[in-house]
């Protein structure tokens, strides 16, 4: 089959919108589901793959701010996967990142295996660690009870989604079901 890379336009979303959701369902990322298509501001990039029907099949949205891009989103679709796509997006962005005069590429990702590989096949460092942890009275009812201090009256808490120190791992694999070890992969461009 063949893809091409280009800039995203306003007409992608719908097509961009369950790229990243398909991607994202067997991930540790599954829950992140938009409505729309975040902005990404100039002078960030926003790269799709498209097929021969020009439907996204690929995305890498990079933010760039002085001389740090991190990539907000990279995702394939799960029918296009493992045919160098996130390679091919990922050579494009670098490209054009250095062109911009940018120094280091990051990313942030959950503790999902493939994705971690993906990171690391690609030659991206991984540098500093923080938690995302869960709580979500789906999981147990009292899970997002034990997330705050003094609940507010009138008001029941049926989810929370909080950022922890990597130190306290052990302490709240204990207390919550759902915990993930945050990453930063970076790189020279």
């Amino acid at each position: 089959m063949t893809y091409t890379i280009r800039a995203y336009t306003r007409a992608d979303e719908g097509s961009w919108l369950r790229c990243r959701v398909l991607s994202f369902l067997n991930t540790a990322y599954y829950d992140d589901v938009d409505r729309t298509k975040p902005a990404i501001p100039v002078p960030g990039l926003e790269l799709v793959a498209v097929d021969r029907m020009d439907t996204v099949v690929g995305i890498m949205d990079t933010m760039v701010v002085d001389t740090l891009a991190t990539i907000d989103t990279v995702a394939v679709h799960p029918d296009h996967q493992h045919r160098g796509l996130g390679r091919a997006l990922l050579r494009e962005t670098r490209s054009r990142i250095r062109d911009m005069g940018v120094t280091t590429l990051d990313a942030w990702t959950r503790d999902d295996p493939a994705t971690l590989r993906w990171y690391r096949a690609m030659g991206f460092e991984e540098s500093d660690h923080y938690l995302h942890v869960f709580a979500h009275a789906y999981t147990a009812t009292d899970e997002p009870d034990r997330a705050v201090l003094e609940p507010r009256p009138g008001l029941r808490l049926m989810a929370a989604f909080m950022h922890a120190e990597l130190a306290d791992e052990a302490q709240l694999r204990r207390e919550f079901s759902r915990v993930h070890i945050c990453r930063r992969f970076a790189m020279t461009p």
